[in-house]
């Protein structure tokens, strides 16, 4: 009887106080059903974006042949090596919105003769086209990558956009072709990956959807060759009325994919800023991050009516975090610093993508240097990678490997009165037979004690990686570039067919079973 009484005392206490959830907290339990493998994880999900935009290319790719900093072609050796072991599938350039404002042709021929642009998408500055289709083409061979072309259906022309493809493609004897040759590249680079346009809704054109299926339908019967992967301007975030009528408009024979952006921040109003910030920013954050899974569902949902044979795949070729610029930086840059909450974004997100890579074929972090969620951060001769970075190297793994399902029932991140899945978990099994399981706890206070059963394989052995730090918005600088990195896990332990984890807060951990 006292001892009831005690724990009814205990529970009011910790109810009055704000932690009764630490008493009544529920074990995460996982189901790994190994015993119904899915279908393939596309290693094109782990895609990267490359804009005009602020320091991303100039002074980030590309600081120029004639630059201290060791190169090839312009290009940084340190950022090529560092994306190499990225494994990145894909490189998605020149934008973004300013892929509606470029003119390719602009951006080819001796680099003394090519005009100056002003980019008045992004900040204003002028831009001498010194690095263009052939610099970019060429760097993507030098990253063993596949480019993204983003094509201008704004302000360019069907022209344009047609010469464009038939100068990087076209092998035989044309105008374009002999151009490409003049320029220096004899054979044509096979570019797969088109988007025709781009945020049509918005920066590329404030277009309706039903405007747009006509360009579109217009665009992508002149762009002609062989074996293009069709990308429409799809959604912005929840507009599922441009989905369904893009779906419903365009014919599938016309369009392989349909994009999606979606970020993550506090509020789009009150970004707040990359580091310092408060839980409750945190927590807003996360829950903008964990939408992802709704709007892919809902827009495959009407894909689905459409194309129930997921001919068509979604493309997320915008996602990550997005909060106010470092002080003393240009605005217009969307320079900001890279944290653990970075590494809660973009763990969770990938998570998600992996369990819905049924529909989801491409996805493109935004932006790859010194923008947005960048994997890499530079100052002059300094490089460092982000925490961003080393959750994106710690899922290479599961690049084209096949999707393992699992079921979770997870415990809850609460925050005021509203509340989180604390754990976000995807697992894969590789070409080597390896399966890899990605676990997140983005529970900024609390370890969470997680047991998954294992159905249908047996496995002997249990290794991993784990990324954590004490605080949640601890990175790394140019002062101390390593002080968020990857550790050996050893929280994990493998008995009687039950892995059981104890994961600290805000954690990401990648497992190995054999």
């Amino acid at each position: 009887m006292f001892k009831r009484n005690l724990i009814q005392t205990l529970s009011l206490f910790l109810f009055f106080t704000g932690n009764y959830q630490l008493l009544m907290a529920q074990q995460t339990t996982i189901t790994l059903r190994a015993d119904k493998p899915s279908g393939q994880i596309s290693k094109h999900i782990y895609g990267h974006f490359a804009e005009h935009l602020g320091r991303c290319i100039y002074d980030g790719f590309y600081v120029g042949e004639n630059s201290s900093i060791p190169n090839t072609a312009g290009v940084r050796n340190d950022i090529i090596a560092a994306l190499k072991n990225l494994n990145i599938p894909n490189l998605r350039w020149p934008g973004g919105c300013f892929a509606d404002r470029y003119h390719w042709k602009d951006g080819i021929g001796p680099k003394d003769k090519r005009p100056s642009v002003v980019n008045t998408m992004w900040g204003g500055v002028t831009e001498d086209n010194s690095f263009g289709t052939h610099d970019f083409l060429n760097m993507c061979k030098l990253l063993g990558t596949e480019p993204y072309l983003a094509g201008n259906t704004g302000s360019g022309t069907v022209q344009e956009l047609s010469d464009w493809v038939q100068y990087v493609n076209f092998e035989g004897k044309s105008p374009m072709s002999d151009l490409r040759v003049k320029n220096g590249q004899e054979k044509p680079w096979d570019v797969k990956f088109w988007g025709v346009g781009n945020e049509a809704w918005g920066c590329g054109g404030n277009m309706t959807p039903e405007y747009y299926v006509g360009e579109y339908r217009k665009y992508a019967t002149f762009m002609e060759g062989h074996n293009l992967f069709k990308i429409a301007s799809g959604a912005n975030v929840d507009d599922y009325h441009w989905t369904e009528t893009l779906m419903k408009g365009i014919p599938l024979n016309m369009m392989n994919g349909i994009a999606l952006h979606h970020y993550s921040f506090p509020a789009w109003d009150k970004k707040g800023p990359a580091t310092g910030f408060t839980e409750q920013q945190y927590f807003e954050t996360m829950k903008t991050a964990l939408r992802m899974d709704e709007l892919i569902t809902k827009h495959t949902a009407i894909m689905d009516k459409y194309d129930p044979g997921k001919k068509v795949g979604l493309v997320v070729d915008e996602w990550g975090g997005w909060f106010d610029v470092e002080t003393g930086t240009n605005p217009g840059f969307l320079y900001q610093q890279n944290t653990m909450r970075d590494a809660m974004i973009a763990g969770t997100t990938l998570n998600i993508f992996n369990n819905h890579s049924d529909r989801v074929k491409i996805a493109n972090l935004a932006q790859c240097v010194n923008v947005l969620q960048a994997v890499i951060l530079t100052n002059k001769e300094k490089m460092l990678l982000s925490p961003t970075y080393h959750v994106m190297e710690m899922y290479k793994v599961h690049q084209n490997a096949t999707l393992i399902p699992v079921e979770v029932k997870t415990d809850d991140y609460i925050f005021g009165n509203d509340k989180l899945p604390s754990v976000s978990v995807s697992a894969s099994k590789d070409a080597m037979g390896l399966t890899h399981v990605s676990v997140v706890n983005i529970n900024k206070s609390k370890d969470e004690m997680i047991e998954i059963d294992i159905t249908g394989q047996q496995y002997n052995s249990v290794s991993g990686r784990i990324l954590t730090s004490p605080g949640i918005d601890d990175h790394n600088t140019f002062e101390n570039p390593a002080y968020v990195k990857p550790v050996v896990f050893n929280g994990a332990v493998l008995k009687g067919g039950k892995l059981k984890i104890k994961l600290p807060p805000f954690s990401i951990a990648v497992l190995e079973l054999k």
